[in-house]
């Protein structure tokens, strides 16, 4: 396809609209490489392809498609043996994961549902690394981190590198609390220099404990020392430091090997994630533009029903039935330019570049499109003042271009054909390229405004004109394209609407020939006569449908009817032949008895005894039940009142009067729904309970709404010592035994403060900072009596 058709038939704004719907940038590059296939075979493949996906889209509502990421980069590096970082190898790890659940969703899905046969070959092509994703996973952290679990012998470095910190922390600690800290230290802090462990000392007491000075202040007042009792224990701690690197590198070439060996593999899952990704973005595009799959032709025919323009509003887009390749080949479009030209004109084009794209087309079911070999378009004002061209010089450039490639597997599209230049002149050479092209049997889809054009349809065989409707009540076009009728004028019309007097519209009217008049007359005949088929069409259609449905529904009654006919003789069957069943066994049983009277008795039967057996006998018989309606009991004669609790016939739930809204009618709240019943719809229950109203006290628990923590970063120095004083007696009386105040590390006028007022508290037992689990310099943990 030429670069200047995709550009003026808007493809890359297609192309934009389908970027929204990608999970990955992996997606994101096939957009971006997207161009339309001239292969019939391979459309007709793409189509299908996009076809499944959408029935997926269509049962599942999406697909597990989250966490993939662009890893060949990496993949590759590890190839040639570089170490991966841990959030590379965490981004191979998920992306290893986006693939086994892919797989396996679409696998569960075609085993139970669709048929999936094309996406069933992408997903067979997907290798599950269960090990290496297992691997990455026990040693890696989901913020990128080495867990500790990664070796045993990481586990041990990092445990005697906290033991290591403890030790530092609480010798340091004891300086900072000793009762010299607050004459000889500028601030009662730990903090890190060079990666050690540091106190700020002053100036005039940087001797008293020895030590390695690693910074000072800016003022130089503040020594920042590492004391000589904790120098061997940051000694030790940078050991175990550098020994954790150093097994940390080892676990991180570890994986980046394991990743190496199953490079190729992970590669080709990454291309079918990619492929993937791409597919189901082509389907949620397809859902959002309620786009249908077309059946496609060899033959470059094209029959497109209710068609609109993806880029067009879906609220104000008219769409339009376009037909093209069958009887006729070309198509002229005449009339004035009321804007509505153009927008059918780059319709057919965007259709026909997203049909061979593989994506679904804004069309009904039903439409048909054909697959051509290039597809050409000037379309636009193409004015070049850096080439010097004006506009009719720019559109001849792209014509004589156009007309060298043309052949008969092309589509053509012309808009506004031989304008810019002398009328007579310019209609002229319109109706000559319009025969050159035609000639060499391209489909082609022209507009202009000559008059001169208008008979070009009827003078040549395979060819229809075709027009816009125009509104001349609204002077608006209504963007309907009507096939085989030409386009008119309405010059007189718009003027006469907008005011023009009727003397100057009757002298113009007899500037006008005869001839022209009385086809202008035709066409507006042609276009009521056209109006009215369309309307009654669309009745027929209506009709037809109605009947349809309801032939099919009487279908379906009698089937369910006879089903039930059949279903009720076979039980009622079965019913009696058991009935007659018990009735043998129990005349062959009173028989037996008869006989063995007669037996015993030497036919001296009691009269009585024959009686007996005869009822039983007769009770043999099957009997026919007759279910009959219970007759409904007899309603509670009762007077309701509101509260009273009520069974809703209609409805089968239960309810509670509210009020009464008329003779024998009540408001009745049921669940959340309030409505009117009538009395004899409702059954009563029962009343409401008395039940004598007490005086409640509301006591609060010790710890009511008393948390463990006071966070106070971010308050005024005075609200925050207000918080402290009223949080301290909320704690107290519920009975904490420890309470934490989050006051942050800042400028430590607020750590200061808080430590100052709790100094002085009589129920302060004792305060500390917070350990590195508790949130260090930013916390004080304070113990109360």
């Amino acid at each position: 396809m030429l670069e200047r058709t995709l550009r003026v038939l808007e493809y890359d704004k297609v192309k934009e609209q389908l970027m929204e719907h990608v999970a990955s940038s992996l997606g994101r590059d096939r957009v971006r490489q997207l161009m339309p296939s001239t292969d019939y075979e391979e459309v007709v493949r793409l189509q299908d392809t996009t076809d499944e996906a959408a029935t997926v889209i269509r049962l599942r509502g999406n697909v597990p498609l989250g966490g993939v990421f662009d890893i060949r980069p990496s993949v590759k590096r590890s190839k040639i043996g570089s170490v991966l970082s841990p959030h590379e190898l965490l981004d191979i790890s998920t992306t290893l994961y986006a693939s086994r659940q892919i797989k396996r969703f679409l696998e569960d899905l075609a085993e139970n549902g669709p048929e999936l046969p094309i996406l069933l070959s992408y997903v067979e092509r997907i290798m599950e690394l269960n090990r290496l994703e297992r691997s990455i996973n026990n040693c890696i952290g989901d913020g990128g981190e080495v867990l500790d679990g990664a070796s045993d012998k990481l586990r041990t470095i990092r445990t005697q590198i906290r033991t290591a910190e403890s030790r530092i922390r609480e010798k340091l600690e004891g300086m900072v609390r000793s009762s010299n800290a607050s004459k000889m230290l500028s601030d009662a802090i730990i903090t890190i220099r060079n990666d050690r462990y540091v106190i700020p000392v002053k100036q005039e007491y940087r001797n008293v404990y020895g030590g390695i000075v690693h910074d000072q202040s800016a003022s130089g007042q503040t020594l920042f020392i590492e004391p000589q009792v904790v120098v061997d224990l940051n000694n030790t701690l940078q050991e175990a430091r550098a020994r954790e690197k150093q097994e940390i590198e080892r676990i991180l070439q570890m994986l980046s090997g394991e990743v190496a060996e199953d490079a190729d593999v992970i590669l080709e899952n990454v291309e079918v994630l990619a492929e993937l990704d791409f597919i189901f973005a082509k389907a949620h595009y397809g859902k959002r533009i309620k786009g249908t799959k077309p059946a496609l032709n060899n033959e470059r025919f094209m029959r497109l029903l209710k068609a609109r323009h993806p880029l067009i509003d879906p609220q104000v887009v008219v769409p339009n039935d376009i037909v093209l390749g069958g009887d006729f080949t070309t198509i002229v479009i005449t009339g004035p330019n009321t804007g509505g030209k153009t927008v059918t004109l780059k319709t057919i084009g965007i259709c026909v570049l997203m049909a061979q794209s593989g994506l679904q087309l804004p069309v009904q079911d039903g439409s048909e499109i054909g697959v051509f070999a290039s597809v050409f378009a000037d379309i636009g004002d193409e004015q070049s003042i850096e080439q010097s061209l004006s506009t009719f010089s720019s559109h001849m450039v792209n014509i004589v271009d156009i007309l060298e490639k043309a052949d008969f597997e092309s589509l053509v599209l012309f808009d506004e054909l031989g304008a810019g230049t002398d009328p007579q002149e310019g209609a002229a050479l319109a109706i000559s390229i319009l025969d050159e092209v035609y000639h060499r049997g391209a489909r082609v889809v022209a507009t202009t405004h000559y008059p001169e054009l208008k008979a070009y349809g009827y003078n040549r065989e395979k060819v229809i004109n075709a027009s816009v409707e125009f509104d001349v009540d609204t002077l608006s076009p209504t963007y309907r394209l009507l096939l085989g009728v030409p386009g008119r004028s309405n010059a007189f019309e718009i003027s006469k609407r907008l005011g023009l007097s009727e003397r100057v519209i009757t002298r113009a009217r007899g500037h006008v020939s005869t001839e022209t008049n009385t086809v202008e007359n035709m066409i507006a005949k042609l276009e009521e006569s056209k109006r009215n088929a369309e309307q009654e069409w669309e009745e027929a259609q209506d009709l037809r449908k109605t009947a349809e449905k309801l032939h099919k529904d009487l279908q379906r009654q009698i089937l369910e009817f006879n089903e039930q006919r059949d279903e009720m003789l076979l039980k009622a069957q079965l019913e009696a032949e058991k009935k007659v069943e018990e009735s043998k066994k129990e005349a062959e049983s009173i028989i037996r008895e008869l006989r063995h009277l007669r037996k015993e008795q030497l036919a001296n039967v009691k009269e009585h005894e024959l009686i007996e057996a005869r009822a039983r006998l007769e009770g043999t018989a099957p009997k026919l039940v007759n279910k009959q309606k219970e007759q409904p009991k007899a309603k509670q004669q009762r007077t309701l009142k509101p509260g009273d609790e009520v069974k809703v016939l209609t409805f089968g739930q239960k309810g509670q009067l509210l009020e009464k809204s008329g003779d024998n009618e009540w408001h009745v709240q049921i669940g959340i729904l309030k409505m009117k019943v009538k009395e004899e719809n409702m059954e009563y229950l029962s009343s409401p309970k008395q039940t004598e109203k007490k005086a409640l006290a509301a006591v609060k628990g010790k710890d009511y709404q008393v948390k463990l923590e006071l966070d106070l970063r971010g308050e005024r120095y005075e609200d925050a010592m207000l918080r402290v004083e009223k949080y301290i007696d909320d704690a107290l009386l519920a009975g904490y035994p420890r309470i934490s105040i989050i006051h942050g590390k800042g400028t430590g006028a607020l750590r200061q403060g808080v430590q100052e007022y709790l100094k002085k508290h009589r129920h302060v037992k004792s305060y500390r900072y917070g350990d590195m689990g508790e949130g260090g310099l930013g916390v004080t943990v304070v113990e109360l009596k």
